[in-house]
């Protein structure tokens, strides 16, 4: 494996060995370190000496099921912090095959014009993005195959990222060549325009997958994990119904955003449920496919087409976060307008959660009614017209609040909340409050704990664990629904890592990555300027009571403040 670093200025690829610091991380715990080792905290995140960075995962390149994804980080212009963003499709198994352990772009391109850049063995090839600048995800990828072929992977931005809206994503094809897989947090696709790159392409041609210390070993360590994971039994729920399957599990505990996270229950939402989509899909045939996968290999399929009444493709996948942020936080009970929402958004290259949330601030403060789905539709358009009101909008939900003097804006270090209300949900809120990453489910999500989710009490001793587990992942390459089998086969992930590199790993390793991994972010963000005062949610939600169960946020500071004291 191999460093490779791309310079933008002088457009140049250089390979390098691995530092020794380096050799035992991945994905997001790599990240970390190459950011205290070479990113200043101060930087300005759209300038030159901001980096972005991708990085497979440690266990990534070997088709074990649920764990070939990709992290890509550098300093966030929304947060103003460290991040990373991972996503499914091909671009981590792609990348581990050419024996890439992470690139790095860096530096500043001399001109404005946009470039497609394409690596492959041989080397690193520019051409300028003609007949792709201003265009949609969508086309651009379909184009982009076409010059480049069909086997390979393919990572790009849409027009928002193009125009440095702080809510865009960068998006990589899946297996089916779509360009649906966004590593959507934290406005890193406004990193790569920056850069001047309108896509990377991944040429895997003539790679091989990674080396295995111990053949045997590896294939008996992840037969273990495959079948835990198989018969656990939110493997088939998954399957059946995809992250859909929450609207009706977070209704129940009073915790589904809506109206702009001012209630935690939604009058229609059996209509947007995992429940009815599945029925509908079912249903309407053709295209439509309640069961897909995102990565080659995975057994859990938990993506989904959800396709129209003719049964034609709207938008794939059609995910429980988007639902909540784009459906019941709008007031919208209908899936095909939600689907619409965030087939635009994906085509624009836009985050649906930060986009979701940021149109939620928008109708509280007036701008369009809760619950129109045309005039929702048509903020879409300002977007892709770039008008003041479409750049505020892309820009995300902290500074939409700002802008019309509204103080419920359900952001932490200004980056927008998930599908799940922290009121009624406090260990979630908690790891909201804490995590480097800004509010983020996917950095400790605790909905699943078996405690009172309304008692402030013992709330971080629920979220540390689950931010220690998440970090770990990120740093594997494991998907969040691959805990399932790792975590009823737990020896399976030291086996595996032992198998991979001949390394000894303690039985505890996932936290071991953890640990590491949120150490470093931490440290990255105190010089970068954080401080415990950051590590809290909006003030309105400790004194507002949130229907129906009428809880506020009310987890001490001194808890917050403590999480992490023994790490």
């Amino acid at each position: 494996m191999q460093i490779w670093r791309i310079n933008v200025r002088t457009q140049t690829l250089t390979k390098e060995p691995v530092p020794a610091g380096w050799e035992k991380l991945g994905g997001r715990g790599l990240l970390a370190r190459i950011m205290l080792d070479e990113v200043p905290p101060t930087c300005e995140p759209l300038g030159p000496r901001n980096k972005l960075i991708f990085a497979p995962g440690l266990l990534v390149g070997h088709m074990i099921s649920s764990t070939d994804r990709i992290s890509i980080g550098g300093k966030s212009p929304l947060t103003g912090g460290i991040k990373e963003a991972n996503a499914g499709g091909r671009t981590g198994m792609h990348m581990a095959m050419m024996g890439i352990k992470a690139l790095i772009v860096e530096d500043f391109p001399l001109g404005k014009d946009l470039w497609v850049l394409h690596l492959s063995l041989e080397g690193a090839k520019w051409q300028k993005a003609e007949g792709l600048t201003g265009l949609g995800v969508y086309d651009s990828a379909k184009e982009l195959v076409r010059r480049y072929g069909e086997k390979v992977a393919i990572s790009l931005i849409g027009p928002g990222g193009e125009m440095k809206m702080l809510s865009a994503g960068i998006q990589n094809i899946d297996k089916d060549r779509i360009p649906s897989r966004i590593a959507a947090r934290g406005g890193l696709g406004a990193v790569m325009a920056s850069k001047g790159l309108k896509a990377i392409v991944f040429d895997n041609a003539g790679g091989q997958k990674p080396p295995i210390q111990n053949l045997e070993a590896f294939r008996r360590a992840q037969k273990d994990f495959t079948a835990a994971l198989m018969n656990h039994p939110q493997t088939a729920l998954y399957r059946d119904y995809g992250t859909q399957a929450m609207p009706q599990m977070t209704q129940g505990f009073g915790a589904l955003p809506t109206r702009n996270f001012s209630q935690g229950t939604f009058e229609q939402v059996e209509t947007i449920s995992g429940e009815h989509m599945r029925d509908l899909l079912l249903k309407r045939g053709g295209e439509s496919d309640p069961t897909h996968a995102c990565m080659a290999g995975c057994t859990i399929r938990c993506s989904n087409v959800f396709g129209g009444e003719d049964g034609k493709s709207i938008v794939s996948p059609l995910e429980y976060e988007t639902v909540g942020l784009m459906g019941s936080n709008l007031g919208i009970g209908d899936l095909d307008v939600i689907a619409r929402l965030n087939w635009q958004a994906n085509d624009l290259g836009l985050d649906t959660i930060e986009l979701g949330a940021a149109l939620g601030v928008a109708a509280d403060s007036g701008v369009f009614a809760f619950g129109d789905g045309d005039a929702a539709l048509k903020l879409m358009d300002e977007i892709r017209a770039g008008t003041p009101l479409g750049r505020l909008l892309g820009a995300g939900a902290g500074l939409v609040g700002k802008v019309y003097g509204n103080e419920r804006v359900p952001v932490v270090k200004n980056q927008a909340m998930s599908a799940y209300e922290p009121r009624a949900i406090k260990g979630t809120g908690v790891t909201y409050a804490t995590t480097p990453q800004g509010a983020d489910h996917t950095c400790g999500l605790t909905i699943r704990a078996k405690v009172n989710h309304l008692d402030p009490l013992g709330q971080a001793k629920v979220s540390l664990p689950a931010q220690l587990n998440m970090a770990g992942y990120d740093t594997l390459g494991a998907c969040i629904f691959a805990g399932f089998g790792f975590a009823t086969a737990p020896t399976s992930i030291p086996e595996l890592i032992k198998a991979r590199y001949g390394w000894d790993a303690p039985a505890d390793y996932l936290q071991v990555l953890g640990r590491e991994t949120i150490k470093m972010e931490r440290e990255w963000n105190k010089q970068a300027g954080f401080t415990k005062k950051d590590d809290r949610l909006p003030e309105y939600m400790t004194r507002e009571p949130l229907p129906p169960n009428n809880p506020v946020f009310d987890v001490s500071e001194e808890e917050l403040d403590t999480i992490y004291d023994d790490l």
